[in-house]
C-alpha cells in the first residue's frame, strides 16, 4: 500500500498520536478509521438511491423523490414516542 504525508497543527498530530495510542493502533491506522466512518456526498447520495430503491421494491410503490423528501420522518416519530414511553415509565415529567 502506497502512503503519504500530511501536515495538521503539532496539537492535532499530538492528539491523533494520543488516541491512536489508547486504541492500540498506530496513528494511520487511526486516521483510515476515522476516514472509513465518513462519507463523502457521493457514497450519501448512493446510499440515499439504495434505500429508497429497497424501500419501493419492499412496499410495492413508485414513491418519487420528492414524495420521500415530504414524507414524514417515521423513525424519528418512533424514537419521540419511545421516549417519552420511558420519560412516563420513570415518572419523570413531560
Amino acid at each position: 500500500m502506497a502512503t503519504t504525508t500530511i501536515q495538521v497543527s503539532k496539537e492535532t498530530r499530538d492528539h491523533l498520536a494520543t488516541l491512536a495510542a489508547e486504541r492500540g493502533l498506530t496513528l494511520g491506522q487511526l486516521v483510515q478509521q476515522l476516514a472509513e466512518k465518513e462519507p463523502t456526498r457521493e457514497q450519501i447520495a448512493e446510499r440515499l438511491k439504495a434505500d429508497r430503491d429497497h424501500a419501493r421494491t419492499l412496499l410495492g410503490v413508485d414513491m418519487s423523490d420528492e414524495e420521500f423528501d415530504r414524507a414524514p420522518d417515521i423513525l424519528g416519530n418512533i424514537y419521540k414516542i419511545a421516549a417519552e414511553k420511558v420519560r412516563v415509565a420513570r415518572g419523570e415529567a413531560a
